[in-house]
């Protein structure tokens, strides 16, 4: 006969779904039916096992007339679990509703569906529960509060809520620093985890694992190498192959010296590691990228289809990024092929961005207007890189038509980019008025305030039209302070209009500021020879010399298809 104890036992032995759905048959037919126990065992099987349906739990689930609250906690964990973290928020409430009292193990898995969902309002919902319940002491749940404000960008109320953990609890330190890197706030993870040593807690390869990421959001190496030899004498060396190798804290201590510049480091790291994931590989051609080291990227992009690694979607961004810098337009063509053959590119704009931009800096308007024209839903990055790409290719009209456009439609709202793209156009068909209406446009229209790029457009502008004084005039007014790029717009206007008095006045403020850079004297030495100042061309030779600043060689490159 069928009892309470056999059926235990059977469920035990259950492998698959298929044998739970035999036995569940079983038991509608005896009255083990309304036994808790062997019905709490059956939806455990549901949720936890890797052979379970959450679906199959919930028909279960309805059928119980008096669910204990076991069970409310086991369907609250396995939707949670099974990333359906609204239907676990409907179970909670519906456990509410009917009258039963949460435990402390239902509210951190009913936190963290709040955290999935970046709910808030639910969370401090659950939150006055805790209270009201008296479970505010108990650290899972408190640690589970802590993470639930940090997921909701709410930090402040994440750390009342810490004051209240016990200092020796390294989970709710993790939850912290982790807390603070998630929402960009780098410098306050690396305080907390100064705080964390002084009160002689030991930190896990997760805390470790956030700490780099802090160092690297911060760009703060000298942290990071600390960090990282702490790391090794802990015994943590992600780089050591061994059985328990940490690959994910290898690859964020690879991604901080990448980020810092530490190429050479962060190349040896790679070289060493025992597995390389793709997060890896990514860091590593990024940061190539970043730092304009492309060929290196594009080599290591070769490296890594070699290796039986296939690209992800951060890894075309990159290397679309670097066929824009290099030109490379063959390249950049194999990689949409790519793109449009495993449908990667399906609906993402960022992709689509990306190509635009490589096309378009490639100097193939073509390519970069058939996607443009592709898109049905375009956003202000989109529309900025195309009209940036006409700017840069002298279709200055064309660019501002564009800008028009754009405007036109209210949801679109252009950033201090877009301005960047509209003035260079401007200045590329020398309309001084129309610059001057949009530099006021995007103050007065879009509260954006002009930054020194803007200013560098905009000087370059007028000098270049012939309306000097006015360059020099919005010299004096900017408030901001000039930087070596507006001075050398402006000396550039000087050698247009010969303007000898305000090079000299220029002259000490900029090679003050870049005594390495060949522009500067180049143009200083132009100036003088316009006047016929010889003796001030052989000074300016000199320094040159002295200080062994060579001429920029112009260059061109050639694409070998």
């Amino acid at each position: 006969m069928i009892n309470q104890n056999s059926v235990l036992s059977l469920l035990a032995k259950c492998k698959s779904i298929s044998e739970l759905k035999k036995l569940h048959g079983l038991i509608v037919t005896t009255p083990t039916i309304k036994c808790i126990v062997p019905l709490s065992k059956l939806i455990d099987f549901c949720v936890d096992s890797e052979f379970g349906d959450i679906n199959y739990a919930n028909l279960v689930f309805r059928q119980i007339d008096t669910p204990s609250v076991y069970i409310w906690n086991s369907m609250i964990r396995g939707f949670v679990n099974r990333h359906n973290p609204r239907m676990s928020m409907l179970v909670y409430r519906k456990m509410i509703e009917d009258g039963y009292s949460p435990n402390h193990f239902t509210f951190p898995f009913a936190l963290k569906a709040c955290c999935l969902i970046a709910d808030q309002d639910c969370g401090k919902c659950i939150h006055s529960c805790i209270v009201k319940s008296g479970f505010e002491d108990n650290a899972y749940v408190a640690t589970g509060l802590l993470q639930m404000y940090a997921s909701c960008a709410d930090m402040k109320s994440g750390l009342q809520v810490f004051d209240n953990i016990p200092k020796s609890n390294v989970v709710a330190w993790t939850c912290l620093i982790a807390g603070f890197v998630n929402n960009n706030q780098p410098y306050e993870a690396l305080k907390v985890l100064e705080d964390m040593s002084n009160w002689g807690v030991e930190p896990n390869e997760i805390t470790m694992v956030n700490a780099v990421v802090a160092c690297a959001l911060s760009r703060d190496v000298d942290s990071g190498r600390r960090i990282h030899q702490c790391i090794r004498k802990a015994g943590y060396d992600p780089f050591v192959s061994t059985p328990n190798s940490n690959i994910i804290l290898a690859t964020a201590i690879l991604d901080m010296y990448a980020k810092c510049g530490c190429l050479k480091i962060a190349r040896e790291l790679f070289n060493k590691m025992p597995k390389r994931n793709i997060v890896a590989w990514n860091s590593m051609i990024n940061a190539y990228n970043q730092y304009e080291r492309h060929q290196e990227a594009i080599d290591l992009f070769f490296d890594m289809w070699t290796s039986g690694i296939y690209p992800d979607k951060a890894t075309f961004l990159s290397v679309l990024s670097v066929c824009a810098h290099l030109c490379a337009l063959a390249l950049g063509q194999a990689v949409h092929a790519y793109l449009l053959k495993t449908n990667i590119i399906a609906t993402d704009i960022a992709l689509d961005t990306a190509l635009l931009d490589m096309y378009a800096k490639t100097g193939e308007l073509g390519g970069a207007r058939k996607i443009f024209s592709s898109l049905q839903q375009k956003d202000v990055v989109i529309w900025t890189s195309m009209i940036n790409g006409l700017a840069m290719h002298g279709r200055g009209n064309e660019a501002l038509s564009m800008f028009q456009i754009m405007q036109k439609d209210s949801s679109l709202v252009p950033d201090h980019i877009t301005y960047l793209g509209v003035l260079f156009a401007c200045s590329h068909v020398g309309l001084v008025k129309e610059a001057q209406k949009h530099f006021r446009q995007m103050t007065e229209m879009y509260s954006i305030v002009p930054e020194r790029e803007h200013y560098v457009c905009m000087i370059d502008l007028l000098s270049r039209a012939g309306h000097f004084i006015e360059a020099e005039r919005l010299v004096g007014t900017m408030p901001v302070k000039p930087n070596t790029a507006i001075w050398g717009a402006l000396l550039n206007g000087c050698q247009i209009h010969e303007n000898l008095s305000v090079a000299n006045q220029v002259k000490p403020r900029l090679t003050g500021r870049e005594p390495g850079q060949s522009g500067v004297h180049v143009l200083l030495s132009n100036i003088y020879a316009t006047a016929g100042m010889w003796e001030e061309v052989n000074v300016t030779r000199k320094v040159m010399k002295h200080r062994r600043i060579t001429k920029t060689i112009g260059h061109s490159s050639l694409e070998i298809i």
